[in-house]
């Protein structure tokens, strides 16, 4: 990405100069213009920029007329919209969904990675002769620490190969992501995609699964059946938790791999496949064959290839990254939005996720439920997961009230903080403690808080604070 080049189309100086930055420190190139400008020879030139950010062109209307000029340049050219909270505007649907992403100014380095990340999958696609496509199928591969990395790495270096692929990492890490991305970057793409949970099948109902069946090959087989390896004939046939299949079955599969041909249940007639296996295990298989359930001749025919998908609590710092994507779907699916506190992300960053992504995913949507279009502080969080930011808050109230602003400040962190974001917490917090002190009477809290009770009412609404039984309806 260092040859990269971005296109800024921005009125504002100021605001270009702050982009161009963050641009210079991700080592990419920058061309900016004003809306009136001469940008459009930059999509003409024969390499096309990386991509286009558009912040303020003056006014509604030369925003929307911007928009339309590039996308019948390069109707594919991936748009990042830059939106300024400051000054809003009213920006038309087409942008809105035309727009690949949106990011607020000032720029955050978490929503310009995530933006970036948005791009490098699109272009992707794009790259590889496919029409845009949703994003649904990039779901939980966000992220920008080294595990990562590291993942995608390996993905792109077997993708285009025909090598079995062994998948390994704890339940909700992600597997079968990682299983779907090597499928679609491979020359399989426009085959089927066939996923199967080995440990979810009965042992007696597998084979059938597997390999299908004929009609009245046993009770219940009221016709024939195709099975799986049948359905993903030229794709990828993903088997998950094969860690779970009993060792007759292994027997029977590792038959299949080795000949590429097998029978239905209930027929002698040989049916000849090309499939390619992906397989996922949360299992420690090199445990499983010296226990005896797992056979080594299997796990050496499926482990040519292993990739090993970090837990979160090992990539903790793409939290903010995974909380944006996750929030970003329910505010896509109608379900609407909510937003994290930096102290909230911070405490979140210390739990431990036994249930990893798809814990976080859970969290995100109970939240979304408690709190719609709400700011959820570290107080908002079920009790598990704060433990050691609500032992941090009730130590630094009582300095807070006796010692006053000062004593209250702490430490500015190396990577600094959103100022702004930083005191309308302190303040959210502060408010929703008078509350709670004064069991939500008003103006009990006002007089607390010493500010009228028509301007408390007003934050109140302002920061969507709410009772928290009223929100749950307890």
């Amino acid at each position: 990405m260092t040859e990269a080049s971005v296109l800024l189309i921005e009125n504002d100086a100021d605001v270009a100069s702050h982009v161009r930055e963050i641009i210079q420190f991700l080592d990419l190139k920058m061309s900016n213009f004003h809306a009136q400008g001469e940008w459009s020879a930059v999509l003409d030139a024969k390499q096309a920029p990386y991509m286009v950010m558009l912040g303020n062109c003056g006014s509604a209307k030369s925003l929307l007329d911007t928009f339309r000029k590039i996308k019948i340049a390069d109707p594919y050219t991936p748009v990042v919209l830059l939106v300024d909270d400051e000054r809003p505007i009213s920006i038309d649907k087409n942008i809105e969904s035309g727009a690949l992403a949106k990011i607020s100014l000032p720029l955050r380095r978490s929503s310009f990675d995530l933006a970036l990340q948005k791009v490098d999958t699109y272009r992707e696609n794009r790259h590889q002769g496919a029409a845009p496509r949703s994003l649904e199928l990039f779901r939980n591969l966000v992220g920008s620490s080294n595990g990562i990395h590291r993942v995608r790495k390996m993905i792109e270096m077997v993708a285009r190969s025909d090598a079995n692929v062994l998948i390994m990492g704890e339940s909700g890490t992600g597997k079968e992501v990682v299983a779907r991305h090597v499928h679609h970057h491979s020359t399989r793409r426009s085959k089927p995609f066939v996923p199967l949970n080995c440990g979810a099948i009965p042992p007696d109902l597998l084979e059938s699964e597997l390999f299908g069946h004929e009609k009245g090959a046993f009770t219940g087989a009221i016709a024939s059946r195709q099975g799986r390896f049948e359905m993903a004939d030229g794709g990828t046939l993903f088997l998950d938790e094969i860690g779970d299949m009993s060792l007759p079955m292994q027997v029977k599969l590792l038959r299949v791999l080795q000949e590429r041909s097998f029978e239905r249940v209930g027929s002698n007639q040989c049916i000849s496949v090309n499939v390619r296996i992906l397989a996922a295990t949360h299992v420690n298989l090199e445990d499983a064959i010296t226990e005896g359930r797992f056979r080594e001749d299997l796990y050496y025919r499926l482990n040519v290839f292993p990739i090993e998908m970090p837990p979160l609590r090992q990539r903790t710092e793409d939290l903010p990254l995974l909380v944006n994507d996750l929030v970003e779907r329910l505010d896509h699916e109608g379900r609407g939005s909510i937003r994290l506190t930096p102290h909230c992300i911070e405490s979140l960053s210390e739990y431990d996720w036994p249930g990893n992504v798809r814990e976080l995913a859970n969290l995100v949507e109970r939240l979304s439920i408690l709190y719609p279009n709400g700011t959820i502080d570290v107080h908002d969080l079920p009790e598990k997961y704060r433990p050691i930011a609500t032992n941090r808050a009730d130590a630094v109230r009582p300095s807070i009230v006796s010692l006053g602003t000062e004593a209250s400040v702490g430490h500015l962190p190396r990577v600094g903080i959103d100022l702004k974001e930083h005191l309308t917490q302190i303040e959210s917090s502060l408010i929703r403690q008078a509350l709670d002190d004064s069991n939500w009477v008003v103006a009990h809290a006002a007089k607390r808080l010493q500010m009228g009770r028509t301007t408390l009412v007003e934050k109140m609404r302002k920061l969507s604070l709410q009772r928290q039984d009223e929100v749950s309806g307890l």
